[in-house]
């Protein structure tokens, strides 16, 4: 089927003049129809008018409004949607304010608004550079939906509407995603909200801070945040705690590694106390004839006790076994 192309000679298929001759028929019926329309709903509130919100039919009164109303929709062959959106709508517009030329669509959308002069004058206001009031207009006035979005608000409400359902709102979500330049014009804190929604699974969140932290920037940016820093540490430690733990329960040649591991241990704590030692001969003696100032004293003196505690340490897990420390002794360790 080809493509309708408009000029400014055609409209569709059909020359401007003859698409003319097509709105002018077009409204005339759409006039007539208007006054069937609130004709059916005049009917219609003869036989059940407006109530007060709350109140209720008479005692002696058989029928509820919806049983009336469905009654006359099956005896005059018109929908019960019909008749009672008739009925509201002739009930906002007393027949001295309906509007000639203004189709019973636009009756309907625009008797929303609630206050009566409100209603009655903005239906004799087309909006700004409009000759007429539109469906799509009224909708606008009225805060709806429009069939047309037009301005970036209407579009995305549009968006939603069309999202509702989830997993189309899934599909939806995941291809804007893969557009660079949508993701480029999503704020920050808004894209780490989008982030951790993103990655609330605990196997999800893994595979992708493995990928981040293998990008330099990433990686020196991500550690130079104390608690992330400590966390990745801790994390560190704590895997190669339960690999120890797991090779020292299944490994058959555990036993024969763990005397090795205490030969090392021994060489790490003598050269650790060594180099101590060599450091200290190295630097003590520039130290001649050099007074430091009184906070300088405090924290050498802070670190020789950290020192001296250390050592208390040492001796008492060489001549025990025992490397647990107390809270006061952690604390000192610990610098605090």
């Amino acid at each position: 089927m080809p493509e309708e192309i408009e000029t400014a000679d055609t409209v569709g298929s059909v020359s401007a003049s003859r698409y003319a001759e097509i709105v002018a028929e077009l409204r005339k019926l759409v006039e007539t129809a208007s006054r069937i329309q609130f004709t059916i709903g005049d009917y219609a509130l003869e036989v059940e008018p407006m109530r007060e919100r709350g109140g209720s039919a008479p005692n002696n009164q058989f029928f509820t409004v919806k049983d009336s109303l469905f009654r006359l929709s099956e005896d005059a062959g018109v929908s019960y949607e019909q008749i009672d959106k008739a009925r509201w709508t002739a009930s906002r517009w007393p027949k001295d304010r309906r509007v000639s030329g203004v189709s019973f669509t636009v009756h309907y959308i625009l008797a929303s608004i609630t206050d009566d002069e409100e209603r009655f004058d903005t239906i004799l206001t087309p909006p700004k550079g409009k000759s007429r009031w539109t469906p799509d207009e009224a909708n606008r006035r009225v805060g709806r939906q429009v069939v047309k979005p037009v301005t970036p608000q209407e579009k995305v409400s549009a968006i939603h509407t069309l999202a509702t359902d989830e997993e189309v709102a899934a599909t939806v979500t995941s291809d804007l995603l893969r557009r660079p330049t949508v993701v480029a014009q999503v704020r920050q804190e808004d894209k780490v909200r989008v982030v951790e929604e993103l990655t609330r699974d605990d196997h999800v969140a893994a595979k992708v801070t493995t990928g981040l932290l293998r990008r330099p920037d990433v990686a020196f940016r991500a550690m130079s945040d104390d608690t992330a820093r400590h966390q990745v540490n801790h994390a560190q430690v704590e895997r190669g705690r339960r690999a120890r733990e797991d090779f020292e329960d299944t490994s058959p040649v555990a036993p024969a590694v763990k005397n090795i591991d205490r030969s090392v241990e021994f060489l790490d704590l003598i050269t650790a106390c060594h180099a101590f030692v060599a450091a200290a001969g190295r630097v003590v003696p520039g130290m001649r004839d050099r007074q430091l100032g009184d906070d300088e004293r405090v924290i050498m003196h802070e670190n020789v006790a950290r020192v001296r505690a250390t050592l208390d340490w040492i001796e008492t897990a060489v001549d025990t076994g025992k490397v647990d420390v107390d809270d006061e002794l952690a604390k000192l360790l610990q610098g605090e």
